[in-house]
């Protein structure tokens, strides 16, 4: 009897073992595609692509965004990010770090296990744009904000989102919501003839969009091995004979863009790390600010650790400011903070800034959360 039981138990175990199965081996593609996600996009959207870790980023997993969203308009988004938001231009011509392989490597893994796109979407004539905005400011402002302000949610006068979404694909996201984030369905609160309408105030909104200054052919391929990085435009250190500031931090970590403003008037010894994307530097900048991206900490080297104070800012407005002024601390920097308003507000209160010949004003940024 005993023999029987030993031998059931060693037909059991071997069983088992014989029906455990490795776990599947993601395609090199989604593999790569991982790795880009996880460095430049994680911080923002979140390791699992569910949005809203910073500045209102939007989930990138909703299935009927990726339902909706085709490869041309996710690649647009990237590579030519999204104006006055903290979402940079990724894309190698527009001045940011990834080449076409890295981009498509990128779109494989977001469309792991997704459906695919409906392609084309149906689509009807956009309404009219007065009656739209009447049931725009009455059902959609409150999150999605106006031409001037943002709110909580995708900005939808942005000037790259409407060049490049169609107008199917704004029927079906005011149609069938982005479950599970908090964008409804609207399809049974409004009439079909007053999505037109939305539809058609939203046209209204379009501007011409110029490509960037840096928007050139990019070869296929991999981007090239990243080198040293490229030598400052300026000084790294602002006003390096004054005397040092009299900051007061917020949390141990904040300073607020007054404080800064005040400082630089008085000449007091700084640096200002811009913690985006040179995209983003290129864009729109502090004046006297270098570019340190969050991706790239080889930036902050030349940085002397001599007790100046190090002022980190984006448009998060603390996300990855937070992360570079994090890694500046771990290297024994002794007095770091981040710019707690970021840098769209620096630039809604008149404060000076470099921005790029023929670009628009930024909305201004979504209030602080309470």
């Amino acid at each position: 009897m005993r023999k029987a039981v030993v031998l059931v138990l060693v037909f059991a175990a071997g069983s088992c073992a014989r029906r455990a199965e490795p776990a599947p081996v993601e395609p090199p593609l989604v593999q790569q595609g991982q790795q880009v996600y996880a460095r430049y996009c994680a911080t923002c959207h979140g390791p699992a692509a569910n949005g809203y870790v910073a500045d209102n980023a939007p989930s990138l997993r909703s299935p009927t965004f990726l339902a909706s969203a085709s490869d041309a308009f996710l690649r647009a988004g990237i590579e030519r990010g999204r104006p006055g938001t903290a979402m940079a231009a990724f894309g190698r011509a527009s001045g940011g770090p990834l080449g076409p392989a890295e981009v498509d490597a990128l779109l494989a893994f977001l469309r792991k296990g997704a459906l695919e796109p409906r392609e084309p979407l149906p689509s009807r004539a956009p309404g009219d744009g007065a009656r739209g905005k009447v049931v725009y400011d009455a059902n959609c402002a409150r999150c999605h904000g106006t031409p001037t302000q943002r709110q909580s949610a995708v900005h939808l006068a942005n000037p790259v989102l409407l060049a490049t979404a169609t107008d199917g694909f704004l029927r079906f996201a005011i149609e069938n919501g982005r479950p599970p984030t908090s964008m409804i369905p609207w399809k049974t609160a409004l009439t079909p003839g007053q999505i037109d309408d939305v539809i058609g105030y939203l046209r209204s909104l379009a501007v011409p969009v110029p490509p960037p200054p840096a928007l050139l052919p990019t070869p296929p391929g991999p981007a090239p091995p990243p080198g040293p990085p490229p030598p400052r435009k300026g000084p790294v250190v602002l006003n390096p004979r004054g005397r040092a500031p009299d900051f007061q931090l917020k949390e141990g970590l904040y300073v607020s863009i007054d404080q800064v403003k005040q400082a630089l008037d008085a000449k007091r010894r700084l640096v200002i790390a811009d913690a985006r994307a040179p995209s983003d530097w290129t864009n729109l900048h502090i004046t006297g600010a270098i570019s340190t991206p969050y991706y790239d900490l080889r930036t902050l080297d030349d940085i002397p650790k001599d007790g100046t104070w190090v002022l980190a800012y984006c448009a998060c407005p603390h996300h990855v400011s937070g992360l570079v002024v994090d890694e500046l601390r771990k290297r024994g920097y002794t007095h770091t903070a981040v710019i707690d308003e970021g840098i769209f507000a620096w630039q809604h209160k008149g404060y000076p800034v470099v921005a790029a010949p023929g670009l628009a004003p930024s909305p201004a940024p979504p209030p602080p959360r309470p």
